[in-house]
């Protein structure tokens, strides 16, 4: 007797058989299917790579300026959590409940932290037995449709000489915004946002809750320096994605010595609890860039556990930078001579008549900004070497071009070689807002077209029968009917499958070995 070969005529009838049974069921079934979701970039703020594992506590970016609409205030804004794709459920994006978040103030260039604004946060889930982040409609941070709420504090924390001497709770149980899940869950996302707004009562304002990232650049920069030949520009690769934000906003005369003494050093970290129940450092930013392309592999995760007084051991990474020397190698432009001054006065000391925190500071990296200037109605995206003071880096706005500035500076724009180098991404996908906390909403988990046949809306069913029939549709019989032809081809389907898998086996019961 001949063996059947797992190839053979029989097999092949059976998969033939298996494949009309799921074509019958599948095919039907994708005449309801909904969107399928697109491919995301693969890139983000991921500079360190112990960070790189853990999103909560990975500090994306930190912006400093006097508030456009009220100088008499500093704004500090910091994000957390980078490249938050907006249908990314169910587990939409949250601060951890074991950090402590921290905005820094040096106003005595010490290099010591004099102030400490603390944000810390608690997670509250109301029904444990659903998977659902909202379980209907949201209209306010107190709907109990909101399944999955959080809620901070903020402690202020008065330093001398990087010593605690006091303590205060500023803002207690104050709601964060949630994540946007979509029209449908959030039909008006503006309403919860401005509820997450909390005034303080020393003058000032706070906010935590997810916005669009303000970042505007194009990352291809990391595919050897925009694919080689600068083919890879103009793309800005964050848009569509969001990050939770910290935003706070405090009188000028509470963080800065004095009038006469306006310029303070801002920057901040995350520390996570370990087994132990102690608070370790894992996350710091001060300038833009900074541990992303100036240190190397090496000095990523030993920066992010550092502190600014101890920053000379990563002076080298500034008058000796790689960048100048990978744009000479690929596109032939010639480095600035080394040692890099210029780069010191950017990133450690402050620039000199603009935002020195004093005569003989101590280099540490952190945004240094100078509260007396005030704030232009019209800002140039390239700051201070465009004319602007108000701009980076004299602190850091939202509009600020980081990329750009950085790319000419690093090319010594500030030591007579002058260049236009950028990356074509000039400005944020989304408008900011002219109020606190200015950061643009966030995109919403709804973008996309929508399926065929519907249009757009917020009317939620809340049963499932409902629920099948798409909001705008004209006939919800049609819609049922193609539902239910649907189901019933997957049923008929499964019985194929079931009678193919009989054949065989009677087949194979009769056929000796």
């Amino acid at each position: 007797m001949t063996p059947i070969s797992r190839s053979g005529a029989g097999r092949k009838k059976l998969a033939a058989l298996i494949c009309g049974a799921l074509a019958a069921g599948g095919l039907a079934a994708a005449g309801t299917a909904a969107l399928a979701p697109g491919v995301a970039s693969a890139s983000s703020h991921r500079e360190a790579p112990l960070i790189s594992g853990t999103p909560q506590y990975d500090n994306t970016d930190l912006y400093a300026f006097v508030s456009p609409d009220k100088p008499d205030t500093t704004t500090i804004v910091a994000n957390w959590i980078p490249f938050e794709e907006p249908a990314g459920g169910p587990n939409f994006y949250q601060f951890a409940d074991d950090a402590q978040y921290d905005l820094h103030i040096d106003n005595n260039g010490d290099a010591l932290d004099d102030f400490i604004f603390r944000y810390t946060f608690s997670t509250q889930i109301k029904n444990k037995k659903t998977f659902l982040y909202n379980t209907g409609p949201v209209t306010s941070l107190t709907d109990p449709d909101l399944n999955i709420t959080q809620s901070y504090d903020v402690e202020l924390i008065k330093l001398k000489k990087g010593k605690q001497v006091y303590k205060t709770k500023i803002a207690d149980d104050i709601p964060a915004a949630p994540s946007d899940v979509g029209d449908a869950s959030m039909p008006d996302y503006a309403k919860l946002r401005s509820q997450a707004i909390y005034k303080t009562t020393n003058g000032g304002a706070t906010f935590a809750g997810q916005a669009d990232d303000p970042f505007f650049a194009d990352l291809r920069v990391f595919d050897l320096l925009y694919g080689g030949n600068l083919s890879e520009v103009g793309n800005d690769t964050l848009k569509g994605y969001n990050v939770n934000t910290i935003a706070l906003q405090v009188p000028n005369d509470l963080i800065r010595q004095s009038k006469s003494r306006p310029t303070v050093g801002i920057y901040s970290t995350t520390q996570r609890k370990n087994a132990k129940g102690y608070y370790t450092q894992v996350s710091r930013l001060g300038n833009p860039l900074v541990n992303e392309v100036v240190n190397p592999q090496k000095d990523k995760d030993k920066f992010n556990a550092s502190e600014p007084k101890d920053d000379a051991q990563f002076l080298k990474n500034v008058t000796e930078p790689e960048i100048p020397k990978l744009i000479e190698s690929i596109y032939k432009i010639k480095a600035p001579a080394e040692p890099r001054k210029d780069l010191v006065s950017v990133f450690l000391t402050g620039v000199k008549d603009l935002n020195t925190l004093q005569p003989y500071a101590k280099p540490s990296e952190m945004l240094r900004l100078n509260t007396s200037i005030k704030p232009t109605a019209h800002p140039k995206r390239l700051g201070v070497l465009d004319g602007d003071n108000a701009g980076f880096p004299n602190g850091r706005r939202l509009t600020d071009d980081v990329i750009d500035e950085a790319l000419q500076v690093m090319e010594g724009e500030l030591v007579g070689s002058k260049n236009d180098l950028g990356d074509a991404v000039d400005k944020n996908d989304k408008g900011f807002e002219k109020y606190f906390p200015y950061v643009a909403e966030p995109t919403s988990g709804s973008r996309g077209p929508l399926a065929k046949g519907t249009t757009s809306g917020s009317d939620v069913k809340n049963q499932l029968g409902d629920a099948l029939q798409p909001a705008g549709s004209s006939s919800g019989t049609d819609n049922m009917m193609l539902i239910v032809a649907s189901a019933a081809s997957g049923v008929a389907g499964v019985l194929l499958i079931g009678a193919g898998v009989a054949w065989w086996r009677r087949r194979m019961s009769y056929r000796p070995y």
